[in-house]
């Protein structure tokens, strides 16, 4: 069986686009949130933006441009032409813009976004909620696999809006203190921005190129449990059955695993399902557990793409970042906690949990940096 191999990544995030500067910035245990201003009243002000498309301007061209500029970026990464009809493209989002103002489709930001790069096909558009940018890349990992596609640059964009800001204000999801995933004092999540993508690719078309190889997508996994619009699933079964899909797609076990990038929202819900589904899977001496949001935000279709990048860097740098806002573990797993903590021989599983009940793993196995 075929495993792709990733050969281009590029994001941008709310501490940077240079992924080896935000990784530093990232184990350093800083945060992009910020006070982000809003004629509305909210329950928390702060929010994760990125500098390169600035807050307060339509919101349907920043989607547009943040696409674009990541997309071309993992391009270029990768050493493929933007033009090259032979490269599919698979974009997720969660509404992007289209909660604020009127799209004349839910995928014309990404048609848009292909155009303005220069590349002549018509891309995948995804939207199922907040595992969007991982089942984009999970859609790719098919595509190669099967032999439907060569290349695949894969991944998810959203940005922050008011009317996201409204609706999680409203909804209680929005913290009113801070981001402090599987903490005992976590109260919800705050919003973040960005978009994040990586190049899938047969491992035979990366050694005709002579393409440097990050990290192989060894297995992806998914299941929805259906519980609710909103709330997950209390017992974690959809989450334990969509890893050990992705577990068996990979042909490993649970030891194989060294590191998990969790879903991590910080709400009570969503981090107490998670991490019952994580002990039932790993125990309480399983891998080591890392999350982004205290540091990026909640970015929506864009956070399963941002934590794959994530993870991949992870993997080749042997370390993951501390969990942003994470004093006191309310669970009993291994988490990185106060400062960068150093990862074991293994793989990484990354897993995004998203409204509606979207559950998606993908599980990355790490290659020598050359």
């Amino acid at each position: 069986m075929v495993t792709p191999v990733i050969t281009g990544l590029a994001w941008d995030t709310p501490l940077g686009r240079d992924p080896e500067a935000v990784w530093a910035r990232l184990c350093a245990g800083e945060s992009g949130l910020a006070p982000v201003e809003s004629p509305h009243p909210l329950r928390n002000s702060l929010a994760a933006v990125v500098d390169s498309v600035p807050y307060g301007t339509d919101p349907g061209k920043r989607q547009r441009d943040l696409a674009g500029q990541t997309l071309a970026a993992a391009f270029a990464d990768a050493g493929l032409s933007t033009a090259d009809p032979e490269v599919g493209l698979v974009l997720g989002t969660s509404f992007g813009a289209s909660l604020d103002e009127e799209e004349p489709t839910l995928h014309a930001w990404a048609d848009d976004a292909a155009a303005g790069i220069g590349h002549p096909g018509e891309p995948v558009c995804v939207m199922t909620a907040c595992s969007a940018g991982s089942d984009a890349i999970a859609l790719a990992h098919t595509l190669v696999r099967s032999g439907r596609r060569r290349v695949v640059v894969a991944g998810g964009v959203d940005v922050v809006t008011e009317a996201k800001r409204l609706g999680h204000s409203a909804l209680g999801t929005m913290s009113p203190t801070g981001t402090k995933a599987f903490d005992r004092a976590r109260d919800g999540m705050l919003l973040g921005e960005g978009a994040g993508f990586v190049v899938v690719e047969h491992p035979d078309s990366a050694r005709e190129r002579g393409a440097r190889t990050y990290a192989r997508l060894r297995g992806t996994g998914a299941s929805n449990d259906a519980a609710g619009l909103t709330a997950p699933d209390p017992s974690g079964y959809a989450v334990v059955r969509a890893v050990r899909r992705c577990l068996a797609s990979a042909g490993l076990t649970p030891a194989d695993v060294a590191v998990v990038n969790a879903h991590g929202t910080g709400t009570a819900l969503n981090d107490e399902a998670e991490a019952r589904s994580l002990l039932e899977l790993f125990g309480e001496r399983g891998p080591l557990v890392f999350a982004t949001k205290g540091a990026f935000g909640h970015s929506l279709g864009a956070t399963g793409a941002l934590e794959a990048v994530a993870t991949v860097l992870a993997l080749r740098h042997r370390q993951v970042p501390p969990v942003v806002g994470l004093r006191d573990p309310a669970a009993p797993l291994r988490l990185a906690v106060g400062s960068a903590h150093p990862v074991g021989p293994g793989a990484g599983l990354s897993l995004t949990l998203g409204f509606g009940g979207f559950n998606t793993c993908l599980l990355f196995e790490g290659m020598s940096k050359g």
